[in-house]
């Protein structure tokens, strides 16, 4: 492996969040009876015309802005002409030559070292070569058909922005983290729902190897459909060494789309890779060319949201988040949008605090039940209400705990509440503690006689002594400092 290097570029296809297809009127909602969404465009009837979706275009113009793409002012829709039995009219409309969205790239983070516990980052901007629009095709259902395929034409004009990028990636992990970075920008700006299971959002990997210094790249072959970041790191790794494997017997790769097996692991060849003089471009007669001026490129921009890196520049100036706390914050848009409720509730001195508890209490808790922020049990503003009663001392980080379990199963609309019902407020009574602390002392000499021999071990044992008395309602902090004084240390 140390001898080759790995060349990946990746095509993604994302379906669009319109109303209708791209050039009918027809819905995109998932899940229809088969061909119940489809009319006489998308099924190829003679005679009939294609209108373009402005809303299309409209998302394809968000997402040149949030990569600093050029947006052609002039682009131009084609045909891709192929046969399958899921695309009655015998050709994809697409674009080809002059693509809507032309250049662009994604700053992303790459796991280093141990990629389960994500140790260290390294930083990598990958180059898009373009984003095109395009409609989708329909659908072969193979099963219960009494061994015949039926076609499902409910997904044939799905406006699709299809994203290729340079072959910039040299690893599995920069590919994932890529995929990761652009699955949640399209989310973010509102132009995907990133539904990977629903075919919303799904990849392509060109992947090729050759050897350390060779400037020539290898012959790729390109990965379909897939559909999952760990699917894709499993293709991607089986391929690099299948290739590496092949070249080091003598045997050639030839260029070829293959598809991935997740119950083998294995990818195996589908057909030879067509390139683009197969299918025969040229310019849909039907359509105009694209226009798009400066003004409507104001337009868009002056109703897109804030950018996450944007956001995590403000977020280091306004909160004095460190860099990855501002990044994490900001994955997806319902993490920086719950972020930025907790912290108007509570106000900008508990934002490090409300961070800490979306990235390890709330964040642990989401992925052991596969829930997203979104559908979170404990809402922003009833986070900010623990964090402040942390913040004035009502209760302790340890207590703190027991009040977000309390939230998380519904057992009170507040902190607040939770705390009145079960007597959780802290002890902060100076004579209180004092009075707990003596009959602490009392109780064990052993550990008082082992702490003044020199052994640090047992004060921690009378702190816990004394929590313990206390039933965790006592300030640590404040029988810490007691004890200490009592101990004469």
């Amino acid at each position: 492996m140390s001898q080759w290097e790995v060349v990946i570029g990746l095509e993604t296809h994302a379906q669009l969040q319109t109303k209708s297809k791209i050039f009918s009127g027809s819905s995109i909602a998932f899940g229809a009876e088969p061909n119940l969404q489809a009319n006489a465009v998308d099924i190829a009837l003679p005679g009939v015309l294609p209108v373009l979706n402005r809303e299309a275009v409209v998302c394809a113009i968000k997402f040149g802005l949030a990569i600093g793409a050029s947006i052609a002012p002039r682009s131009v829709f084609a045909r891709k002409n192929y046969f399958y039995p899921d695309l009655p009219k015998g050709y994809q409309i697409s674009q080809f030559e002059i693509p809507v969205v032309q250049g662009g790239g994604l700053a992303i983070r790459v796991p280093q070292g141990d990629f389960l516990r994500g140790v260290g980052e390294q930083e990598k901007f990958v180059h898009l070569t373009r984003a095109h629009l395009e409609e989708d095709a329909g659908k072969s259902l193979h099963e219960d058909f009494h061994g015949r395929t039926g076609i499902d034409l409910n997904r044939a004009g799905t406006p699709l922005l299809e994203i290729v990028t340079e072959p910039d990636m040299r690893s599995s992990a920069e590919a994932v983290a890529y995929a990761r970075a652009l699955h949640a920008l399209v989310q973010w700006i509102g132009i995907c729902d990133g539904n990977m299971q629903e075919g919303s959002f799904r990849c392509d990997a060109n992947v090729s190897v050759r050897p350390f210094g060779q400037k020539e790249f290898g012959t790729r072959r390109e990965i379909k459909n897939l559909n999952s970041f760990r699917f894709m790191q499993q293709a991607i790794d089986y391929e690099v060494h299948w290739q590496i494997n092949e070249i080091e017997e003598g045997r050639a790769i030839r260029q070829a789309t293959v598809l991935f097996d997740p119950d083998t692991g294995e990818t195996r060849a589908m057909r030879s890779k067509e390139d683009a003089h197969d299918y025969r471009y040229f310019p849909d007669p039907d359509l105009l060319p694209l226009e798009i001026d400066a003004a409507w490129i104001a337009e868009v921009k002056a109703g897109m949201p804030e950018l996450p890196q944007a956001m995590q520049a403000r977020f280091q100036a306004d909160y004095g988040l460190s860099a990855y706390d501002a990044a994490i914050v900001t994955a997806s848009r319902g993490m920086a949008d719950y972020f930025v409720t907790a912290v108007a509730a509570a106000g900008t001195a508990n934002a490090k605090t409300i961070a800490n508890w979306i990235m390890g209490e709330l964040a642990a808790r989401l992925n052991r039940n596969d829930t997203s922020i979104e559908d979170s049990p404990i809402g922003a503003t009833q986070l900010a209400g623990l964090v402040m009663r942390i913040a004035d001392n009502t209760i302790s980080n340890n207590i703190a705990k027991k009040v977000f379990e309390a939230l998380w199963n519904g057992e009170g609309q507040s902190a607040d509440e939770i705390i009145e019902k079960q007597g959780l407020k802290q002890i902060t009574d100076t004579g209180a503690i004092d009075s707990i602390i003596a009959e602490v002392l009392a109780a064990n000499p052993k550990s008082v006689e082992e702490y003044r021999a020199g052994k640090e071990k047992a004060f921690n044992a009378l702190v816990g002594q004394a929590m313990k008395a206390t039933k965790g309602k006592a300030n640590p902090q404040q029988v810490n400092e007691l004890l200490k004084k009592k101990l004469g240390g």
